[in-house]
């Protein structure tokens, strides 16, 4: 186009409306009376050559979702046997004691069998560093762990009652960390539905250990011994559902794999389960052997359920850009407004 193809009129040949626009409207056309169109599809959430932003996590789930299931119940279990003894239950107190023993055995075989080789597992006890949440809590299960092997060995052999009692004692103190600092580990990680739940997601895995721990009881020992199962079953219940609403609530946009596909599955199945465990066990968990048994084995897999539901949808947030990129954005804008400047505009 030259200079003389501009007339008073315009550019001769031009099509109103058909040539790009520039500067500050690019990509947009104004329609009178109905504001900005776009011109162009909605972005894609996507990243250099089509990889994710975050490596999602390489961890073998059925390994390191039972190793998160498994801690939980032996945590739980350790203050349940105290519990028991305490009020002289010998059937709950040897049940949960056994209960602890096996399932921080399994857990430490899953989490080794996941790392690839024992090895792995001792070179993180070679430093104590206050800021790992993997270090700590690597420390923490080579304490507890042989603390529940003595309290089980103890009370099955009928020998050494003092130190088996000091072992109890022990397992049960450490047990409530046991039970939750899982969720530290995997909230201190950048994966989206993960980290945002920082804040309840220990009270979630509380919750979740606590019904746990009350299902082996209900499921294994008789009716007359179950009473404090039967409440820990409510109390758990009530924290882990409640906690779990909660936190999802807060969260926002990285909320949203817990209500997608298999995670949602999963997590609708554990909330079924363990409501209707912990509502059998009230009412019928005292007065019959089977109703009691059946209570146990909803609220078990009720537990594995959110475990497992809660593993997936973290690694569904790390697949999807999405879920790292808007929050980010969200974050700078709100800053800015707070910093007094607009968001959506240049800094001056």
């Amino acid at each position: 186009m030259t200079g003389s193809d501009v007339t008073r009129d315009g550019v001769e040949g031009a099509r109103p409306g058909r040539d790009a626009p520039v500067g500050a409207h690019a990509g947009r056309r104004r329609r009178r009376g109905r504001g900005e169109q776009t011109m162009v599809p909605d972005a894609e959430f996507s990243s250099y050559y089509g990889k994710p932003v975050l490596n999602k996590p390489t961890w073998k789930p059925l390994d390191i979702a039972g190793y998160l299931y498994l801690g939980g119940l032996a945590g739980a279990s350790s203050l349940l046997a105290a519990g028991a003894d305490a009020t002289a239950r010998p059937a709950l107190a040897r049940t949960a004691k056994l209960g602890a023993a096996g399932a921080i055995s399994l857990s430490l075989a899953a989490l080794v069998h996941d790392l690839g080789r024992p090895a792995r597992f001792i070179n993180m006890l070679r430093v104590v560093k206050p800021t790992s949440p993997m270090n700590l809590g690597s420390w923490l299960l080579a304490g507890y762990a042989p603390l529940t092997m003595a309290a089980a060995a103890a009370d099955v052999t009928g020998r050494y009652r003092m130190a088996g009692a000091t072992a109890t004692a022990s397992a049960a103190a450490l047990g409530p960390a046991v039970a939750t600092y899982t969720a530290v580990l995997i909230s201190d990680t950048a994966v989206p539905s993960w980290h945002e739940g920082h804040r309840e997601l220990p009270f979630v895995f509380a919750g979740s250990a606590a019904t746990a721990a009350a299902g082996l009881a209900l499921a294994c020992v008789p009716a007359g011994q179950t009473g404090p199962a039967r409440r820990m079953a409510l109390l758990g219940a009530a924290l882990e559902l409640g906690s779990f609403r909660l936190m999802k609530q807060r969260m926002g946009l990285a909320a949203e794999p817990y209500g997608e596909g298999k995670p949602h599955k999963l997590l609708r199945a554990a909330e079924v389960l363990t409501a209707g465990g912990a509502t059998l066990a009230a009412y019928a968990g005292g007065r019959s052997r089977v109703l009691a048994a059946v209570a146990g084995t909803a609220l078990l897999a009720g537990s594995a359920a959110l475990r497992f539901g809660v593993f997936h949808a973290g690694v569904a947030s790390a697949e999807d850009p999405k879920y790292t990129v808007v929050p980010q954005r969200e974050r700078l804008r709100a800053r800015s407004r707070s910093e007094g400047l607009d968001g959506d505009g240049p800094e001056s």
